[in-house]
């Protein structure tokens, strides 16, 4: 198999047509593409569209997992064997078209088409860079800057090709979710961005515009503190109470 051919089984050929075991989905906006807890039966790879992984924990608490965009694969628990159950529900944010592959038909050709085995396994492997990136993001680095990177990440800054600068609707309950902090918060830090220069809005459907200004500043670690603007709290003046609780501490 040449090199052309190589390239045109993985990106034309199998990844983005109908087949044995394959089939083309498309869903609207918020509509799912799987469940939570039900069985996992199929792959999906995303030729166009944005979509999201999220999991409701057993008290009802909602939270995104990750964003999901072109080139991605999603559902490969699937693989995991016939009594495979979905960890999480998959939706879209946009319209969205993926191709929806079959369990066994994937195992066939990862096991047939080193080419394409090699090929799934760099995507797996990046992901699996990508979440330790998210979770040393989570414990170590401010709500306010884990804001920014996922914003980064929706315009695809540092990916391949030129950046998305525009990126998909996205409510600031979702990222609120994505960065494990409140709503009000969100707002506050978004409308900071947009007084520093490092976003916009679109004044006709209300997308972010991103700017290259706020890769800049994460990159050089210079964002400004995220309590710059904010009034801060002072100690209360001493007393004799408090004075001598300290004093029984010490």
């Amino acid at each position: 198999m040449t090199e052309t051919t190589e390239k045109s089984f993985v990106s034309n050929v199998f990844l983005k047509t109908v087949g044995s075991g394959k089939s083309v989905v498309r869903r609207k906006a918020k509509e799912s593409f799987f469940s939570q807890g039900g069985p996992a039966d199929s792959v999906f790879y995303i030729q166009s569209g944005r979509a999201k992984l999220t999991v409701i924990s057993k008290k009802g608490k909602e939270a995104t997992v990750t964003l999901l965009a072109k080139g991605d694969f999603f559902g490969e628990e699937s693989m995991a064997g016939a009594e495979a159950r979905r960890f999480s529900t998959a939706s879209a944010i946009t319209v969205c078209v993926a191709t929806r592959i079959e369990s066994d038909e994937m195992l066939r050709v990862l096991h047939e088409e080193h080419i394409f085995s090699d090929y799934f396994m760099q995507f797996i492997l990046m992901r699996g860079i990508r979440t330790q990136a998210d979770l040393v993001d989570q414990l170590f680095n401010s709500s306010e800057r884990r804001l920014a990177r996922i914003l980064l990440i929706m315009a695809e800054y540092g990916g391949p090709g030129s950046p998305e600068t525009l990126i998909p609707l996205v409510t600031q309950e979702t990222l609120a979710e994505m960065i494990g902090a409140t709503r009000s918060r969100i707002s506050f830090f978004m409308n900071r961005f947009r007084a520093l220069g490092y976003i916009e809005y679109d004044g006709y459907n209300g997308r972010i515009r991103v700017h290259t200004s706020l890769l800049n500043v994460v990159l050089r670690d210079e964002l400004p503190e995220e309590n710059a603007s904010r009034p801060k709290l002072l100690d209360p003046p001493p007393s004799k109470s408090r004075t001598a609780k300290r004093s029984t501490l010490l």
